[in-house]
């Protein structure tokens, strides 16, 4: 049947559809195309660049593509429910519809959504905070930046994206389409350049492996390995976000998510397998390991050329993350969800500034304030419960209540992916240490708390809102 069993509300109250999309003021004007770009380069961010050496030194050229192939197939199975429910529900806020939409029936449900919106005012800010704290420590390889040097540049490049992204969806697609190819070009010269190292030096490094690998115990060394490569590998899911943008979402959406992840880990593992043949896994590298990478292969010159397309990709990764993070208060104000100013549209140019600027504001301060170590593991743990995890039961849910025809794309095999996937993500929470996974959960009781707490004021909203219809 197509219709929700429950007595807590109606089913056109809970189940969002593409025909509110003209009602929020946004404009389907994202391709397929741009939509797959606005995917890749917010994964290949400055994310690669900062793990791959770390996993290198972790588990030894024997070892090291194992987090990257298990990346790939978890990102492929979380994928398939993201393509299903972004079909379904192509609206502004991703997660925030589905969360909605699979648990918004039942009383205690609207906390779900809540929760998602909550931890996004935070870990949105974190991840662009990552991204340009990535950029800063690569840009040391240009400039003598000291500490406050590169703080200073963190926060303006945070300004600098905030204010480039403050115009219409479709000049921001025509953006993403030549911000992706610089993306593009960079990934493709560093692949290329390992494979011109082995033939000037005609050497191809042998397999190294951790002598006290086994001791220190495979299954925990794979587990935080494994942390870092999703960290990598985040942002497939980007599109989501931006549903009530995109043109012929039931098509568009599960094809750009599906493309951009077999495009990311594609490039990953080739450049994984490049850089193993300029890097010493045994050594201690810096932040700087891809410039000093290029430098070996084709001297300084080169390797600043480099620097400058790695600090194009982490410019383009923010500019994609913020983009469709921005996406996310401004749906759930329009719902009495959260403070009503987020609803607001910029009155000519129909995208949600009040967001977009108080995200960037966030992100600036959190920019100035943490290190890029500090925030990956954070950034999951405080996601997967119930971002991936949560959204995951969702779909079975939605599955039990509602026709098969609502769901423009089935997955193969279904529910198998699925369970798999939530397994998967139980591993990766478990993994990134007892320490965040408390506070993952300090974040939940937190946001829990401030929902109650905030309840009258919702139903005031909600009220006002519509006596103002």
């Amino acid at each position: 049947m197509s219709e929700l069993h429950s007595p807590a509300s109606s089913p056109s109250t809970e189940i969002p559809s593409a025909s509110n999309v003209e009602a929020s003021g946004l404009h389907r004007a994202v391709t397929l195309w741009q939509a797959t770009s606005i995917n890749m380069i917010e994964m290949i961010g400055i994310g690669p660049f900062i793990v791959i050496p770390l996993i290198m030194q972790q588990l030894g050229s024997g070892w090291f593509l194992i987090p990257w192939l298990a990346g790939a197939l978890i990102s492929a199975l979380d994928g398939l429910i993201w393509s299903e429910l972004g079909a379904a529900f192509p609206l502004a806020g991703g997660s925030y519809q589905f969360l909605k939409a699979a648990y918004g029936s039942y009383s205690w449900g609207r906390l779900m959504p809540f929760l998602f919106v909550w931890q996004t005012m935070v870990q949105a800010p974190l991840v662009a905070a990552s991204a340009s704290i990535g950029f800063s420590q690569y840009a040391c390889y240009l400039l003598p930046l000291g500490y406050w040097g590169q703080k200073i540049l963190s926060g303006s490049i945070i300004i600098c994206i905030t204010l480039l992204l403050y115009r219409r969806i479709e000049t921001i697609g025509r953006i993403s389409i030549w911000l992706w190819i610089g993306v593009m070009l960079t990934m493709l010269w560093i692949i290329v350049g390992g494979v011109w190292g082995v033939h000037v030096h005609h050497q191809v490094r042998g397999l190294h492996f951790r002598a006290d690998f086994w001791e220190a115990g495979i299954m925990a060394i794979l587990g935080h390995a494994t942390v870092q490569a999703m960290y990598a590998y985040l942002g497939y899911y980007n599109v989501c976000h931006l549903g009530a943008e995109i043109k012929n979402p039931a098509r568009n959406i599960p094809r750009s998510i599906q493309l951009s992840i077999a495009g990311v880990a594609l490039l990953y593992l080739l450049m994984n397998l490049s850089l193993a043949q300029g890097i010493n896994p045994a050594a201690q590298h810096n932040g700087l390991a891809v410039s000093l990478f290029i430098e070996q292969q084709f001297g300084p010159s080169w390797a600043r050329v480099a620097t400058l397309l790695i600090l194009w990709i982490a410019f383009s990764s923010l500019f994609s993350l913020m983009l469709g993070y921005s996406r996310v208060p401004y749906a759930a104000a329009l719902d009495g969800y959260f403070f009503p100013v987020f609803a607001r549209t910029h009155p000519s140019k129909h995208f949600p500034h009040i967001s977009l600027l108080t995200l960037g504001a966030l992100a600036f301060l959190f920019s100035l304030l943490f290190r890029i170590e500090q925030v990956i593991s954070a950034i999951l743990a405080m996601r997967i419960l119930v971002q991936f995890i949560g959204q995951a039961i969702g779909l079975a849910l939605l599955h039990r209540r509602l026709d098969r025809s609502r769901f423009p794309f089935r997955m193969m095999g279904y529910p198998i992916p699925l369970v798999l996937s939530v397994l998967a993500w139980l591993m990766i929470f478990i993994s990134t240490g007892w320490k965040f996974v408390i506070s993952g959960l300090i974040m939940i009781g937190a946001g829990a708390g401030v929902f109650y707490l905030i309840k009258p004021w919702r139903e005031k909203w909600q009220q006002h809102e519509s006596t103002r219809e």
